[in-house]
């Protein structure tokens, strides 16, 4: 009981970073799996690929909807990331644990430091006050000027992010997308979706062993409280500055890549 209290707390804190800034989840999804509830850092990386899939699913589906998702280029993009996906995923799963850890914390740390900085800009007008110049009517594809190879080499890289730690990677998607493809914000935020949820089930295929291992008592639960919390996120966003929650979730993230580096050297 206790256990499932623990996958529902867990997953509904994750589903809410993820709904008010739109990435960030995972990065608390792996710590929370291993030091609340008792995984491995490799089941955790593997359990956290299920989850970011079934969530970047879920959201792909209203972003769809709403005409921001560019399939066509996104799809271009996200099949750069198949094989690289699959690749670490495999590796993975045969490297030590202290190793992910350690990798892990270091990627954290890298996301909380840019995300502090970022917060550091000068901030940009509201939602509501910014109309893009050009934005495209829905349904229709943006190719961007970004020469193929280097959209995907960002691709590949984002792939094996993404097999080897079980992360959804979305705050390097959505940058990727909007300078090597040209996409305006809310089209970024969708395709990256697609982008996620195709790198996350390529990794998943090659994690067999590990993926039928898992906890699904835990895991299940944990995926649920995420989707449903990811809507009271983007509603806490509204009312909540931007930039406070960015850099509030900037320094507990930091801190938890310090606890982890930590553990991982000790």
């Amino acid at each position: 009981m206790i256990t499932l209290i623990l996958a529902l707390g867990c997953g509904a804190a994750a589903g809410l970073v993820l709904g008010a800034l739109g990435a960030g989840g995972s990065m608390l999804t792996v710590p929370a799996l291993v030091y609340l509830l008792g995984f491995t850092p490799s089941e955790a990386t593997t359990a956290s690929l299920v989850i970011v899939a079934v969530t970047s699913v879920a959201a792909l589906v209203a972003h769809a909807r709403a005409g921001d998702v560019r399939w066509k280029a996104g799809t271009l993009f996200a099949v750069a990331g198949i094989v690289p996906a699959a690749v670490a995923g495999l590796a993975a799963a045969r490297l030590p644990q202290s190793v992910l850890t350690a990798a892990f914390a270091l990627l954290a740390g890298f996301a909380a430091v840019r995300m502090l900085r970022s917060t550091r800009a000068t901030p940009s007008p509201p939602a509501e006050e910014s109309v893009p110049a050009e934005e495209p009517t829905p349904g229709e594809e943006v190719t961007g000027e970004a020469h193929p190879g280097k959209a995907a080499a960002t691709g590949a890289g984002l792939g094996a992010l993404t097999g080897l730690l079980g992360v959804g990677g979305g705050f390097l998607a959505v940058p990727a997308l909007v300078t090597r493809l040209a996409f305006p914000m809310r089209a970024a935020i969708g395709t990256s979706l697609l982008v996620i949820a195709v790198n996350a089930v390529a990794s998943l295929a090659m994690r067999g062993s590990v993926t039928s291992s898992l906890d699904w008592a835990t895991v299940v639960p944990f995926a649920a409280a995420s989707i449903l919390a990811a809507r009271d996120g983007r509603r806490v966003a509204s009312r909540i500055s931007g930039r406070l929650l960015q850099r509030a979730f900037a320094i507990m993230l930091l801190a938890v890549a310090g606890l982890m580096l930590l553990d991982a050297l000790t």
